[in-house]
């Protein structure tokens, strides 16, 4: 048994860990509170969480703590499936913020957390919807440091030159336009999406999305998540594919249409971004003794 209903766990006496699973749009992480942990997480603890089978699956794991800063409601760190972390996730941290409310940390609609990108802020727009600022995309990266200014490149795959645009928002995103909603629909990302995510010119390589226009601010997009493969959505992925389309022509703000639903992606004065969307607590776990020893041993 990966974990116990709460009703039973309340009437055993074994030592258990307690948890959350949310979801933005299909993309699930497991929320701990670093306080609350019986173990310091690292790379294998996190892979066997997510785990599907030997553990209770999910898209990666949000840590929060409490800092040493008055001004941030709690650091952030974020761990992808393979025990990679992440410099920032938009759905991540949307759920974040949306978790700090909902858990008593803080009573304010305006909240700010610390990630490995920097300070984030939020503002709650409902019980299960938030504005997230975070921060400013821009084309030139030590993420790509071979890049050139305008981010415009391009890479072989089966044997063709395909250009890209790369966008940097906290973390990188390296974004392919796609004529039609058919082409884009027949791309097989399980094999192009670990050639783009794992090239040379990435070195802490790269999150990768594909786009196409639908017309009236409107654009759909498929996105392989580093650490994580295809995801019906991605919060920055959206982001990335949303500047490269502005970047392209087009204006903002921009509704980006995801397999797992639609993100609003406001581009403001020196590419500041705004990521507007719906999160969601799923259900709250208690990890059985089995599970927690294996874990506490990982």
């Amino acid at each position: 048994m990966k974990f116990l209903p709460r009703s039973v766990a309340r009437q055993r006496t074994l030592a258990l860990m307690e948890l959350e699973r949310w979801q933005a749009l299909g993309n699930e992480y497991l929320i701990v509170e670093r306080e609350r942990l019986r173990f310091e997480l690292n790379p294998k603890k996190v892979r066997l969480l997510c785990d599907e089978r030997a553990g209770l699956g999910a898209d990666g794991v949000l840590e929060l703590s409490h800092g040493d800063d008055d001004a941030v409601s709690a650091d952030l760190t974020i761990w992808n499936a393979d025990g990679s972390q992440a410099e920032l996730s938009g759905n991540g941290s949307r759920q974040a913020f949306l978790y700090l409310r909902a858990s008593g940390w803080s009573d304010s609609t305006a909240l700010a957390i610390k990630t490995p990108a920097g300070v984030i802020t939020a503002e709650l727009t409902g019980p299960d919807s938030a504005t997230v600022s975070i921060g400013r995309a821009t084309t030139a990266s030590s993420q790509f440091p071979g890049g050139p200014e305008d981010g415009r490149s391009e890479i072989e795959i089966g044997g063709v030159g395909v250009p890209f645009q790369f966008v940097s928002v906290g973390n990188p995103q390296c974004v392919f336009e796609v004529a039609s909603s058919m082409l884009l629909d027949a791309l097989e990302l399980e094999k192009i999406g670990p050639l783009v995510e794992n090239d040379a010119r990435f070195p802490g390589r790269t999150n990768v999305s594909w786009w196409t226009p639908l017309g009236d601010g409107r654009i759909r997009a498929r996105i392989f998540e580093r650490g994580v493969g295809e995801t019906a959505s991605s919060g920055t992925g959206a982001s990335g594919a949303a500047v490269a389309s502005v970047l392209a022509g087009g204006s903002s703000p921009v509704t980006v249409v995801l397999d797992g639903g639609e993100l609003l992606v406001a581009l403001g004065e020196r590419m500041a971004v705004e990521l507007s969307g719906t999160a969601n607590c799923v259900e709250r776990l208690r990890l059985s003794d089995e599970l927690l020893e294996r874990v506490s041993a990982a």
